[in-house]
């Protein structure tokens, strides 16, 4: 039997697309056990993205000398999303005004985060007297963190009628209330302050003193006058080992002999090798023919090893 067989085909059976709808629902088996809402994560990875894109920009930018105001649109942009400046942390502020951190960290051109000058930040924290350094940071996506270092005042200079605390390095911290003194030796004299520090090292060195200084006058730009709540000054001599040697050596017989509190008015140790004393007159002691009329000290004379 001759003739052509014809082979009836039918319509080609559609595959059946299982992957897309596989994918889907492992991602929203995977979106269910988050411990978060979906939506949170979306706008989170959504704000990542925007950030990432917005910080590529910007090096592209740069590199590819395009004009800066594009760079900024971008920031601004970032900005906008929820990156900018809504909070500033202040750590290691103790004795100064929070409020001036506050207002120097704040005072921007733009509150979005990418352009914070966090240099131009620091600088200006730095020019203020109290702060030694700082270091400004971001916190994103809204936080500026300020890390203070604060100044510790040593002394108060005392110059022109005028009081201003300062610090060992005779850096001028503020101004003080002379009816609010601290309880810091003064230092008296327009020079005194660039002397602070060689002042505080004197006074270490005899520490049994220390807590006695009421005050000490720079005489000369060239050595100390040291005052103690007894009333008594010790003249010390020039350069700061020969004086520091002497307030050692007034601190050992000090010790031994008990000298302040007993109706002397001066030590004079300017001469290494003897201590000259003077004593306050008693108000009945007739004064010497020729004594000025001031004078109500007498003078005695030892070496400055020996006893008084």
């Amino acid at each position: 039997m001759s003739g052509k067989s014809t082979i009836k085909r039918g319509k080609p059976t559609a595959r059946i697309a299982r992957r897309p709808a596989q994918t889907k629902t492992r991602r929203a088996s995977f979106m269910d056990r988050l411990p978060v809402q979906s939506e949170t994560v979306e706008r989170v990875v959504s704000r990542g993205m925007f950030v990432t894109v917005a910080v590529a920009a910007l090096g592209i930018a740069w590199m590819a000398g395009v004009p800066g105001y594009l760079g900024t649109e971008a920031a601004k942009a970032a900005g906008r999303a929820g990156f900018q400046v809504k909070r500033v942390e202040v750590n290691g502020v103790d004795r100064m005004d929070r409020l001036t951190v506050y207002g120097i960290a704040l005072d921007q051109h733009s509150m979005a985060m990418p352009l914070v000058d966090l240099d131009r930040v620091r600088g200006r924290l730095i020019e203020h007297g109290w702060i030694e350094d700082a270091r400004v940071s971001r916190r994103l996506p809204d936080t500026l963190v300020v890390d203070i270092v604060e100044r510790k005042p040593s002394a108060i200079w005392q110059n022109n009628q005028k009081l201003s605390l300062i610090d060992e390095h005779g850096v001028v911290l503020e101004r003080v209330d002379p009816n609010a003194m601290p309880d810091l030796p003064i230092l008296v004299g327009p020079d005194a302050k660039q002397a602070a520090g060689e002042f505080g090292r004197l006074v270490d060195r005899a520490p049994s003193l220390k807590n006695r200084i009421v005050s000490a006058s720079r005489i000369g730009g060239r050595r100390w006058d040291v005052r103690f709540d007894s009333g008594e000054t010790l003249a010390l001599p020039e350069g700061e080992d020969a004086a520091g040697e002497a307030f050692i050596r007034f601190a050992r017989i000090d010790g031994v002999e008990g000298l302040l509190g007993r109706n002397f008015a001066r030590f004079d140790m300017r001469n290494p090798d003897r201590m000259v004393i003077r004593k306050v007159r008693s108000e009945t002691m007739p004064a010497k023919s020729g004594a000025a009329d001031d004078d109500k000290t007498s003078s005695t004379t030892t070496d400055s090893g020996e006893t008084v």
